[in-house]
C-alpha cells in the first residue's frame, strides 16, 4: 500500500485545468534542499508538514501541485566535492582544472543526488515526481540567464568594486545574510579553520604613532581588535572638535614598519569617548575606515591576498598568514617600544555560516543587485495584505530588514553554479582605450556570447570582428537561481499552461530561519521579473532542536537522519555514520560522546507515520521544537493502537456486514451512538479549521483524543455488550455508526499518516462502488458532511465518564484490580437520577463494575462503602463490604497516615524557618506550598478511610 498512500502517478491530481474544477488551485513548491546529502530531522518537519498540507487540499478536491526540486548548493558541493578529490586523487581542483573538475561535480551529483530524494519518498512526500527539477538543468539556467540580462540592461545589476565579506577558506565572497555574528563579552579563544591553534579576540590592543617632524616623546595613541591591519593604514582620524588633537592639523604620524608617512585627518565619525579618540584608518580593510576614505581621498591599500596572506607589506611580514601576522606585529610593535596595552573588548566577531571561518572585509570587483525599489514594493505588499506573512510576528522583522536592506553581492568565486553570463570587452582599435575591470562600460551581459558580441559592438560603435570578449569567472550566489524558482520550474521567460495555472503560487512553507535567504528573495525577484508575488501566504514554522534546545550540529553528534528514526539504529551505526562524514577527527570523538548520552541504546525503530504526526504535534507557532526521540516512540504505540482497535472494529461490523448508502444516521441510535458521533463532528471541525490556521498541534490532538480517548476508550468498550446482545436494530444502529467512526476517522488521519491508514482503509467495505481506489483521493470529511452535534447525549456521557473516572479511581484506591465491585449512585434531584439511570450499563462496561444502581432521592447508601463525588450533582458509593479485610487496611492506613504526617510536619517547620520567606527562591516557596497541600489532602481522604473501616470491623 505504500504507492497508494504516498507515490501514485502524481498526473492524477495535478494535471487539471482551472476552470474544469471549481474547488481552485492549491500550488506549493518544496523549499529546493541541497543536492550535497542527507535530509536532517529540520528537513523532515519541513516535508511532514507540507505534505500534511497538499494531501489535505488534494483530499478536498482542488487542483494539487506540489513541486519537486533540488539546489546545487554552489558552494556546500563544491566543498564536498573538493575534499572528495583530494582524498581520493590527492588533487586540487586547480590542479585537476575548471571543465575535469565540473565533470566531477557532475558526476557525483548523478551518483549521490538521488539520496534526498530517496529519503523524501520514504517519509511519504506525495511531490509531483515527473516535475522534479534541479537548478543546474537546461530549463532553470535558462531562467537564471534571461533574469541576469534583463536586470543588468535595466541597470539593477551593475558591477563595482568595495568591500564585501570575504572567507578566506572557500576563497570566495558571501553575501551579508551569510555572515553569522558570534558576541564576545572580552577575551576568547575560537577556532579558525587553517590554524592549529586557537585565535585570540575580544580584545583591544593600543599602540603609539610618533609624530612625524617632532623630537620622537609626541605620539598620537591608537587602539584596534585586528592589529595587523595596521600594516595597511593610510591615515589617523580624530573629531573634528576634539580640544586634545587641535594642534596636530595639517601633521601627520610615521609608520613604524612603512616608508611612507600618514596624515592626521579630522572627520566626524570618530568617538571621542572611545579609547584615546584617535583612530587608525585602514579603508581596504574595514567598511567604516572605506567611508571615511571615500571622503578623505585616501588611498586603499589591500594588504592581504585572496586566502589570508599578507600582500604588499615588507618582510618579515610578507606571506604570512594573517593570525600568524597577528602575532608578529605585536611582537615588532613591543619591540620598537611602541606597545601601549590590551585591554578586554566586548566586540561582534563575523563568521562565514559556511565554513565557521572568521570574515575578511576585501576589496573586490563584484556584482550586485541594487534591492532598494524591490525590497520597497516586497514591504508594501506585506502592508497591503496581498502577501501574508505567519505567524504574524514575522512580519516587523521582514519590515525592518527590507527598510535597512543593503544591495545583494552575487558574484561567487567558484566553479559549481551558474557561470555569470557577463563579457569583459576588448576592442581591437586605437580609437577605443583599453577598460579596467571597475568601469561598466567594458561590462556586456547576454543570453549568447553572439549576443553580447553584438551588444559590445554597437556601444563602442565598431564591427562585432573588432570585439574579443573574455567571460566572467565567477558564478552566481546559489540563493540568485533558488530565488526564481517559483517560476523557473514552470520555464519561465516562455508562456505556458502551467506558468499560467500555478503561478502565482498559493503558498510557500519554511523555516524562519531561511526568510531573507530565499522567502525575500523570491518575492522581489518575483515581482521585479513577472509582476506578480510568487505566492499569497508565507507560512514559517519553528527550527528543530534537540531535547536539550541545542542546535542540531554534527560536532554535537545529534544531528539524526530521518530515516533513522523510522527504521531504528543502533549507537554503533550512528558511530560508524559520524566517520563517513566530512567531520574533523578531533570533532568524531565528541560527537560520539554527544551520541552516547543522548541515544545510549541508539534509536529505535518508529515508522514514517510515528514520526511525522509527532513531528506536527510539535509544531507550536513561533516556538522552537525540542525534539524528544522518545515522544516520537509514543506516536508509534499509537499506530499500533489504531491499527488493533480497527481490527476489533472489523470483527465486530463482521464478514457481511454493507455500509449504508450515506453516514447519516438511522434514527435507532442509542446514547452513546449519538455521543460518539458528536464528538466525531468536533474532531472534523477543528481538524479543517486547524489545516486553515496552519495550527497543526491543534489538529493532531483533536485526531488523537477521538481516536484513543473516545473511540477507543469509551465506544469500542460501550459496543461489546451491544454487538453480542439480542437487540438486532440497534446492534445493526452501532455497527453503521461505527463504520461512520472508521471510515471518517481515518480520512481525517490520512495527511498525517498516509500508510497506517491506507492499509486500514483498503480493509473497509466501500459505501459506493464509485468511491476512489485511494484514501488519498477519497474526500476529506467536512463540517457539512459531519453535523451530528449533539449537546445532550454528550452531557449525558459527560456524566458517565465522570462517574466512571471516581470508580476507577477508588478501586485504584483500595487495590480492587481484579474485582467487580457494586456502585450505588447518590444524585441530588431527579433529574440527574434519569440521566444516571441512562447511562448505568455504559458505567458498568467502561469502570468494570458490578451493579450499578441509583439511589432513590434521600436515600442512604449501603455499609462499607466508599465515597467519591463524580460531580456537583453525584456521589459515588463503591461496595468495599465483603471485598476487603478491614482490619489489614485500617493497618496499611494507619502507616500511610503516619509518614503523611511527618512529611507536613516538615514542611511547616521549613517555611516557619526564619528568614524562609527571604531566603528561599520564590519558586522554591510555591512548590513547598502546593507540596504541603497535596500531603493535606491526601490526610484528608485517609482519615476519611480509616473512618469508614473502623465502621466495617
Amino acid at each position: 500500500m505504500v504507492g497508494a498512500a504516498g507515490l501514485l502517478p502524481a498526473r492524477v491530481w495535478t494535471f487539471q485545468r482551472v476552470s474544469a474544477n471549481p474547488r481552485g488551485v492549491f500550488m506549493m513548491c518544496i523549499p529546493p534542499p541541497n543536492v550535497t546529502g542527507s535530509l536532517h530531522l529540520g528537513h523532515a518537519l519541513t516535508n511532514a508538514i507540507q505534505d500534511s498540507l497538499t494531501r489535505w487540499h488534494r483530499m478536498r478536491g482542488e487542483t494539487t501541485l506540489w513541486n519537486p526540486g533540488c539546489d546545487h548548493a554552489g558552494i556546500a558541493t563544491q566543498v564536498v566535492v573538493e575534499k572528495k578529490l583530494w582524498r581520493e586523487q590527492g588533487l586540487s581542483r586547480h590542479q585537476l582544472g575548471r571543465e575535469a573538475f565540473l565533470r566531477e561535480v557532475w558526476k557525483w551529483k548523478e551518483e549521490k543526488g538521488d539520496r534526498i530524494y530517496h529519503q523524501l519518498k520514504k517519509l511519504g512526500s506525495s511531490l509531483d515526481w515527473n516535475r522534479a527539477c534541479f537548478t543546474m538543468d537546461p530549463k532553470l539556467s535558462a531562467a537564471v540567464t534571461e533574469a541576469f540580462v534583463r536586470l543588468h540592461e535595466e541597470g539593477v545589476i551593475y558591477r563595482s568594486t568595495r568591500l564585501v565579506n570575504w572567507s578566506c577558506t572557500l576563497n570566495s565572497a558571501i553575501s551579508d545574510i551569510e555572515v553569522d555574528k558570534k558576541e564576545l563579552t572580552g577575551r576568547t579563544l575560537l577556532s579558525v579553520p587553517g590554524y592549529k591553534e586557537k585565535v585570540e579576540f575580544g580584545v583591544l590592543v593600543s599602540f603609539a604613532y610618533k609624530i612625524q617632524g617632532s623630537d620622537g616623546d609626541e605620539e598620537v595613541v591608537v587602539a584596534t581588535t585586528r592589529i595587523e591591519t595596521m600594516l595597511g593604514d593610510v591615515a589617523v582620524a580624530v573629531h573634528p572638535k576634539d580640544p586634545r588633537y587641535q594642534h596636530l592639523k595639517g601633521r601627520s604620524v610615521i609608520h613604524p614598519f612603512l616608508s611612507r608617512s600618514l596624515p592626521i585627518i579630522f572627520d566626524d565619525f570618530v568617538d571621542m569617548e572611545f579609547g584615546t579618540g584617535a583612530v587608525k584608518i585602514t579603508p581596504a580593510h574595514d567598511q567604516n575606515d572605506y567611508e571615511v576614505g571615500r571622503r578623505h581621498r585616501l588611498e586603499a591599500i589591500t594588504i592581504m591576498d585572496s586566502q589570508g596572506a599578507l600582500i604588499n607589506v615588507p618582510p618579515p611580514f610578507l606571506g604570512l598568514p594573517r593570525f600568524e601576522a597577528r602575532k608578529a606585529v605585536l611582537a615588532a610593535l613591543k619591540e620598537q617600544g611602541l606597545f601601549r596595552g590590551v585591554e578586554d573588548n566586548p566586540m561582534v566577531v563575523p563568521l562565514c555560516n559556511r565554513s565557521k571561518d572568521v570574515v575578511e572585509p576585501l576589496l573586490r570587483p563584484q556584482w550586485y543587485v541594487r534591492c532598494g525599489e524591490m525590497a520597497q514594493a516586497a514591504s508594501a505588499a506585506v502592508t497591503r495584505g496581498d502577501l501574508r506573512i505567519l505567524p504574524e510576528a514575522h512580519q516587523r522583522t521582514w519590515h525592518t530588514w527590507m527598510d535597512n536592506i543593503r544591495d545583494w553581492c552575487i558574484s561567487r568565486q567558484l566553479w559549481w553554479g551558474h557561470r555569470i553570463p557577463a563579457y569583459f570587452v576588448t576592442v581591437s582599435d586605437p580609437a577605443v582605450p583599453p577598460g579596467e575591470d571597475p568601469d561598466e562600460r567594458y561590462w556586456v551581459s547576454g543570453r549568447s556570447k553572439a549576443e553580447a558580441r553584438e551588444k559590445a559592438a554597437k556601444e563602442f560603435g565598431v564591427s562585432s570582428d573588432k570585439i574579443s570578449l573574455q567571460q566572467d569567472e565567477d558564478v552566481l550566489d546559489t540563493w540568485f537561481s533558488s530565488g526564481l524558482f517559483p517560476f523557473s520550474i514552470f520555464g519561465w521567460p516562455n508562456q505556458s499552461e502551467d506558468l499560467s495555472v500555478f503561478y502565482p503560487g498559493t503558498l510557500l512553507e519554511t523555516g524562519h530561519d531561511i526568510l531573507f535567504f530565499w522567502v525575500a528573495r523570491m518575492v522581489m525577484l518575483g515581482l521585479k521579473l513577472t509582476g506578480k508575488l510568487p505566492f499569497r501566504e508565507v507560512y514559517l514554522h519553528a527550527i528543530v532542536r534537540d531535547a536539550h534546545g541545542r542546535k542540531m550540529s554534527k560536532s554535537l553528534g545529534n544531528v539524526i537522519d530521518p530515516l533513522d528514526v523510522i527504521h531504528g539504529v543502533s549507537l554503533q551505526g550512528l558511530h560508524d555514520q559520524l566517520l563517513n562524514s566530512n567531520l574533523d577527527p578531533s570533532e568524531v570523538e565528541k560527537a560520539k560522546d554527544g551520541q552516547k548520552a543522548d541515544f545510549p541504546a541508539g534509536i529505535p525503530e518508529c515508522g514514517t507515520d510515528a514520526l511525522r504526526f509527532g513531528l506536527c504535534a510539535y509544531t507550536s507557532q513561533g516556538r522552537d521544537i525540542n525534539l524528544d526521540v522518545n515522544r516520537i516512540l509514543g506516536y508509534r504505540h499509537f499506530c499500533n493502537k489504531l491499527w488493533n482497535a480497527t481490527k476489533f472494529a472489523l470483527r465486530g461490523l463482521g464478514k457481511g456486514f454493507v455500509p449504508s448508502a450515506t453516514s447519516e444516521p438511522g434514527g435507532h441510535e442509542s446514547l452513546v451512538d449519538r455521543w460518539i458521533r458528536s464528538r466525531l463532528t468536533e474532531a472534523v471541525r477543528l481538524s479543517n479549521q486547524g489545516f486553515q490556521a496552519y495550527d497543526f498541534p491543534a489538529v493532531t490532538t483533536a485526531q488523537y483524543s477521538f481516536w484513543l480517548y473516545e473511540l477507543c476508550d469509551v465506544y469500542l468498550e460501550c459496543l461489546k455488550p451491544v454487538l453480542n446482545g439480542m437487540d438486532h436494530v440497534v446492534a445493526e444502529c452501532a455497527r453503521q455508526t461505527l463504520y461512520t467512526c472508521l471510515d471518517v476517522g481515518l480520512r481525517l488521519l490520512s495527511p498525517f499518516m498516509p500508510f497506517v491508514t491506507e492499509e486500514l482503509f483498503q480493509r473497509l467495505p466501500r459505501r459506493t462502488l464509485q468511491a476512489p481506489p485511494s484514501l488519498c483521493v477519497t474526500p476529506y470529511p467536512e463540517p457539512s458532511e459531519c453535523s451530528w452535534k449533539d449537546p445532550e447525549a454528550e452531557a449525558a456521557m459527560e456524566l458517565a465518564l465522570s462517574i466512571t473516572r471516581a470508580v476507577r479511581s477508588l478501586r485504584a484506591d483500595y487495590n480492587l484490580t481484579r474485582i467487580r465491585p457494586d456502585c450505588f449512585l447518590e444524585v441530588a434531584d431527579e433529574a440527574t437520577g434519569i440521566l444516571a439511570s441512562a447511562v448505568s450499563a455504559y458505567v458498568q462496561a467502561l469502570a468494570s463494575a458490578g451493579v450499578v444502581a441509583v439511589l432513590a432521592l434521600g436515600a442512604p447508601a449501603p455499609q462499607g462503602c466508599a465515597v467519591a463525588l463524580a460531580s456537583d450533582r453525584c456521589s459515588v458509593h463503591l461496595q468495599l463490604q465483603g471485598l476487603v479485610d478491614p482490619a489489614r487496611e485500617l493497618g496499611k492506613l494507619q502507616a500511610k497516615r503516619s509518614e503523611a504526617q511527618r512529611q507536613a510536619q516538615r514542611l511547616r517547620e521549613r517555611r516557619a524557618a526564619s528568614g524562609y520567606p527571604v531566603k528561599v527562591p520564590l519558586e522554591v516557596q510555591e512548590a513547598d506550598r502546593a507540596k504541603l497541600q497535596q500531603i493535606e489532602a491526601e490526610l484528608k481522604k485517609v482519615d476519611e478511610a480509616i473512618a469508614l473501616f473502623q465502621k466495617m470491623l
